[in-house]
């Protein structure tokens, strides 16, 4: 990586891409490539996976068709490609008929974030490896059993950092409905995944 491009924030890097410097865009790339990746892949479910590369490329070909309109106002650059993705992926799903627009209710706070942010960062060589492998398996089949408004509400919380009223924006939903929603799909997920929301060694 560039050391001039090593630390400057992905708006400057788009800009400066924007401006012709392809090598910001290859910075851009590295630091959200498995980001998003992993978001598409997880929004479109088992039933899309064999479309999750086409929209994962999609999503970066429309950034590249953008970067002379790009400013950095408002959302961050980050955001911005996020809800990009999340569009693509929604638009496939309506192709194949497979959009569900549900709303629930339930309550509590997300108790994922353990579990997820230790799945993504897990190393092969752990000594946990067969319980990360079967946590895994366990938190695809959880998201795919969400229905797809859901699963897209939860993936924007998590993988994006997104808030209640992000979700609501980004959307196009009223508040209460994106809260539902969200908190719906934390129902479901906390009970699909059981005692893998452990950490390992846990009594």
């Amino acid at each position: 990586m560039p050391r001039a491009h090593r630390d400057m924030p992905d708006e400057d890097l788009m800009l400066a891409y924007a401006g012709g410097d392809a090598a910001a865009f290859d910075v851009l790339y590295q630091r959200h490539e498995a980001g998003l990746f992993r978001f598409v892949r997880r929004l479109l479910g088992s039933a899309g996976a064999a479309q999750a590369d086409e929209v994962f490329q999609d999503t970066w070909l429309r950034i590249v068709a953008a970067r002379a309109s790009f400013r950095p106002q408002g959302a961050a650059w980050r955001t911005w490609a996020f809800t990009i993705a999340h569009n693509l992926a929604m638009d496939r799903l309506r192709v194949s008929g497979r959009e569900i627009a549900v709303d629930g209710d339930g309550s509590g706070d997300d108790p994922l974030d353990w579990l997820m942010a230790s799945l993504d960062r897990v190393a092969p060589s752990s000594e946990d490896l067969a319980f990360w492998r079967a946590a895994g398996a366990q938190l695809l089949h959880c998201l795919d059993a969400l229905p797809v408004a859901q699963r897209a509400a939860f993936l924007l919380h998590h993988e994006d950092g997104a808030s209640v009223e992000d979700l609501a924006e980004r959307l196009k939903l009223p508040f209460e409905t994106a809260k539902s929603r969200l908190r719906y799909a934390l129902k479901k997920l906390r009970g699909c995944m059981g005692d893998y929301l452990l950490p390992v060694g846990a009594p």
